[in-house]
């Protein structure tokens, strides 16, 4: 067994597990003395009644984070599981068994843990302190799954820092190539496992590239582009893409992809993409798709009004650069700014530009990124592919 030490929540925190909800905040602890950091605990409420087992943090705000509302054993056996749990759903997906998220942390009942498979090569990301002290028994329940050449544990996310845990990376096993390339539907792709952003790549937006390569046509525009992710897919449909990005080492990235695959209608463009769509937009450029896909502008929620400012200002320009019947895909991966409020702020922008939105597709996160309902955490992505009409 696993298991260590006991503690005692207030009704607040264990109303909010029999809600659906897996965290519990540090404010709803009442006595945590038999906790150690990062150990697996048994949890009581005010009654003595079992609430469930949890992962608990001595120092992060959210301080448990539960495995089970009931009384299992929480084993070897148990985390075997859960790993067989989180494949098989995967496997009724039709999800890509080489390249895939395997482990979602809640998602998957896995609070905490973030498990990438990119061909042979395994990335790990351990957020809080109990999957840090699991890590061997990670290790060899993806050995045995896998039979990887490398198992990347890329614990370099500023989360780990609320959880007073260092920021580190590791691999074990074979040396990771740089770039690794992959066949990514049909598409020779290189990624960056270790300089990459999140894991190596967006594979939450695996699907909505596809979806993508669905709508685009005639002439395109994809900002924040990063290594191409949909420029590559939009390049099959459309006449010409503007990929757009401001880091120069994504761009080396994304025209290397381009030329990999042969695809010559991609233009890389080292460009700050809210002074490119203004000044795009200054010249009277018009285009028949257009795709945004930034970066989180809320970090929390305090920044989200701002954020919503910024996510109007660039879907408005882009409404006002496409031509009637065209295409923008647009993107926010801010879990603070919530879908009401990002639908919300279209509709606003959509309003000011003069234009009707037609909703093609209602998206999210790839499906092999699962959401808990109860927990409105695990869904942070919004996609939107809307037709502009005038």
């Amino acid at each position: 067994m696993l298991e260590n030490g006991e503690v005692l929540i207030r009704k607040r925190g264990a109303d909010r597990v029999h809600r659906g909800h897996l965290w519990v905040y540090r404010s709803d602890i009442k006595d945590g003395r038999g906790a150690q950091p990062g150990g697996i605990v048994r949890v009581t409420d005010e009654r003595g009644a079992l609430v469930g087992k949890a992962f608990y943090s001595s120092m992060s705000q959210i301080a448990l984070r539960f495995l089970t509302r009931g009384n299992a054993t929480i084993d070897e056996a148990f985390f075997h599981k859960r790993f067989d749990a989180a494949d098989a759903l995967r496997t009724r997906l039709g999800v890509d068994p080489n390249v895939s998220r395997r482990i979602f942390s809640e998602g998957d009942l896995l609070p905490g843990l973030i498990v990438d498979r990119y061909g042979d090569y395994l990335v790990v990301q351990s957020l809080i302190q109990s999957t840090d002290r699991l890590r061997p028994l990670v290790n060899e329940i993806l050995t045995a799954r896998y039979q990887p050449k490398s198992i990347f544990h890329r614990n370099d996310i500023r989360v780990r820092e609320l959880e007073g845990l260092p920021l580190s990376q590791e691999v074990i096993g074979d040396p990771l190539p740089d770039p690794l390339i992959l066949n990514i539907d049909g598409k020779q792709v290189g990624v960056s496992l270790s300089g990459g952003q999140k894991t190596g790549s967006y594979l939450d937006q695996r699907e909505n590239h596809r979806a993508a390569a669905r709508y685009g046509h005639g002439r395109a525009l994809d900002a924040f582009t990063y290594a191409g992710g949909f420029a590559l897919y939009l390049a099959d449909v459309c006449e010409h893409v503007e990929a757009v990005d401001m880091s120069e080492p994504a761009l080396e990235m994304a025209r290397a992809n381009a030329e990999r695959n042969g695809l010559k209608n991609i233009e890389c463009i080292d460009a700050n993409a809210f002074d490119f769509l203004r000044q795009r937009f200054k010249e009277g450029a018009r285009y028949d798709t257009i795709v945004l896909d930034p970066p989180a502008f809320a970090k929390n929620k305090e920044s989200v009004e701002g954020a919503i400012r910024g996510y109007k200002e660039i879907n408005n320009r882009a409404m006002r650069m496409l031509r009637s019947g065209g295409v923008l895909v647009t993107c926010s991966c801010s879990h603070h700014v919530s879908e009401g409020e990002f639908v919300e702020m279209l509709a606003d922008a959509a309003n000011d530009a003069g234009c009707w939105l037609r909703v093609l597709e209602r998206r999210m996160q790839a499906s092999d990124h699962p959401v808990l309902l109860s927990v409105p955490e695990t869904l942070y992505l919004k996609c939107f592919v809307l037709q502009i009409l005038y």
